[in-house]
């Protein structure tokens, strides 16, 4: 399945809550590279930090995930940048689960420089990215469980 960055804030406001979460991060001096803006490593960090809060957030951890016999490991990242984060940014990470077939799941992405509840902000970036569930003793695609479904609202 070849990935399309979907328009993340339509996305956003028709998506059941279940479907959605999001932080907000504030850029510490280890978050920059040479150039003193956030080094691309760091914006999948947040990106996975958001998807795993959401997932606790629905309690389906790596513990529960486990035992239900199928987890998700990444596939596919796209990340498309325009604008740097500087130290001190506040920076609002959201993720919402799009697609969950068979499988394969998709999430999306967005990063905003934060501009409190009165705007969206600046965007950051985008990310997306293409989950694939395995079964965690061997390793083999398998699909998402029933519970993971229900639980994230599908």
């Amino acid at each position: 399945m070849k990935l399309t960055i979907p328009d993340a804030d339509v996305l956003w406001s028709s998506l059941p809550e279940r479907r959605k979460h999001e932080m907000v991060v504030t850029v510490q001096a280890t978050d920059l590279d040479d150039l003193n803006h956030v080094n691309n490593q760091v914006y999948l960090a947040w990106c996975e930090q958001v998807a795993r809060a959401h997932a606790l957030r629905e309690g389906m951890g790596t513990g529960t995930l486990v035992k239900l016999g199928a987890v998700p490991v990444a596939r596919q990242h796209i990340i498309t940048y325009h604008r740097p984060a500087l130290l001190g940014d506040c920076i609002r990470v959201r993720t919402a689960l799009t697609v969950s077939v068979g499988v394969r799941s998709i999430r999306a992405y967005t990063l905003d420089r934060d501009a409190g509840e009165s705007s969206d902000g600046e965007r950051l970036a985008e990310c997306q990215t293409e989950w694939v569930w395995v079964d965690p003793v061997t390793g083999r695609p398998k699909r998402a469980p029933r519970e993971v479904q229900e639980a994230f609202g599908f």
